[in-house]
């Protein structure tokens, strides 16, 4: 199906953020509560309090009368949810927006948090993509990352999965962790792809200045891994999901044949996309817009604007901006940046411009131009530059040096114009 490009395009994804974590790992930055063990569901009143009020922020939403294809309920722990939960939760959306039948619902799930009865409950009620947060499989690097499962819990996790039947789950693995080895991520890599996930994810450590790792460790300095040490284990990780017969599929995303995160997309192709939930993000008619990063005060908000609409809401995505935003998330994607696409969106002289930036590092490697046929074909300003075909970043080398290449196009184009996003 054909879609329109750009604010045009009516939104037909939801993220819904539940923030409720048992504990904080030492990387995270996310806005979330804590809530200690034990505690989950019906017997937690403050879970169950926040149910209703992203219940009444979805009812209090513009419908643009558009079924949604993909939910996501991300966190936080959203396995922290009961069934009862999870379901109020889902019926508020399919009251207000519709979900088609084959939608693709996901939910992001802890080891340790869940169990049969839950996970069958779960797929009673749709949800049919599960995304486990396993991290490592090494129970010191678990440990000394804050996370509040073990290795075992793991295990127990993807076999209560089996049991359950879902078929399609996603393992989140993380490189560059304090004192990791290339060792113990080549281990964590086999021990992940033995488990034959539908999906992984493979994320290289980002360390944020208001999180534990911030306060201890400097990046690039012991007994964080260096530079080189983490671009070998970028290119590890390419190698060894990739013969294991994933794609890669985007920066940091493997796939097996059929089974890409549509949710995820949808922000990498820079389409509209409905939030909620303390913390969530939209993108709504060219606005982009954050809710208050705080239970008491996404509480307020959402208070403060029963009885109308939250249209209004957001401040709309500049032409400049939208031109920016979509060249950093499609070439996160294996497949680029569509010449003809961004012809149409911001004109051909944008597409002449960005082509002649990325000759010097077509040289190095790191970028390729993909003829409409799909055929790697070189590109310089001695002839005449191609309208139609995709721009890429190659794989390994393209995607390990991506923030070099998108610093200098920001650079470059931040003076350019473009017609209406």
């Amino acid at each position: 199906m054909k879609r329109p490009i750009g604010k045009y395009c009516i939104p037909s994804s939801a993220y819904v953020h539940i923030p409720f974590c048992r504990r904080r790992c030492y990387y995270c930055d996310f806005p979330i509560s804590v809530v200690g063990d034990g505690k989950k569901g019906d017997n937690f009143s403050p879970i169950q309090e926040y149910v209703e009020v992203i219940c009444e922020e979805i009812n209090i939403t513009k419908s643009f009368c558009q079924p949604l294809e993909t939910i996501f309920f991300g966190g936080g722990t959203p396995s922290l949810l009961s069934v009862g939960q999870l379901s109020r939760i889902l019926d508020t959306l399919e009251q207000k927006f519709g979900i088609m039948a084959n939608a693709e619902i996901s939910i992001e799930m802890d080891p340790g948090t869940f169990d049969l009865e839950q996970i069958e409950g779960y797929k009673s009620l749709g949800v049919n993509r599960v995304s486990l947060g396993v991290q490592a499989f090494q129970d010191d690097l678990l440990q000394l990352s804050g996370r509040s499962h073990d290795v075992l819990d793991i295990y127990k996790a993807v076999d209560t999965l089996h049991q359950a039947g879902i078929v399609n789950f996603s393992i989140d693995l993380i490189s560059g962790l304090p004192h990791q080895t290339l060792e113990q991520w080549q281990t964590s890599l086999e021990t992940g792809i033995a488990i034959s996930p539908t999906h992984i994810s493979s994320y290289d450590l980002v360390v944020e200045p208001v999180t534990a790792f911030g306060r201890y460790y400097q990046p690039g300095h012991a007994p964080l891994p260096t530079d080189e040490t983490a671009a070998q284990m970028y290119r590890m990780a390419q190698q060894l999901i990739s013969i294991s017969g994933y794609e890669h599929y985007e920066i940091s995303n493997y796939a097996k044949p059929g089974y890409q995160c549509s949710h995820n997309r949808v922000y990498w192709e820079n389409r509209p996309y409905y939030g909620f939930g303390m913390g969530a993000a939209s993108y709504l008619e060219g606005k982009r817009f954050t809710r208050p990063r705080t239970r008491k005060e996404y509480y307020q908000w959402v208070l403060s604007f029963q009885g109308h609409s939250l249209e209004n809401q957001g401040i709309d995505t500049s032409n400049q901006d939208c031109l920016l935003e979509t060249l950093m998330l499609r070439f996160r994607l294996a497949e680029g940046v569509n010449l003809l696409t961004l012809s149409q969106q911001f004109g051909q002289e944008t597409v002449e411009k960005l082509l002649i930036y990325l000759q010097p590092y077509q040289k190095l490697g790191w970028v390729e131009f993909l003829n409409p046929k799909g055929v790697a074909t070189p590109f310089s300003n001695n002839q005449e530059l191609p309208i139609e075909g995709y721009l890429r970043l190659t794989d390994p080398e393209g995607f390990l040096f991506s923030n070099t290449v998108l610093s200098t196009l920001f650079s470059k184009l931040s003076n350019s114009i473009s017609i209406d996003c």
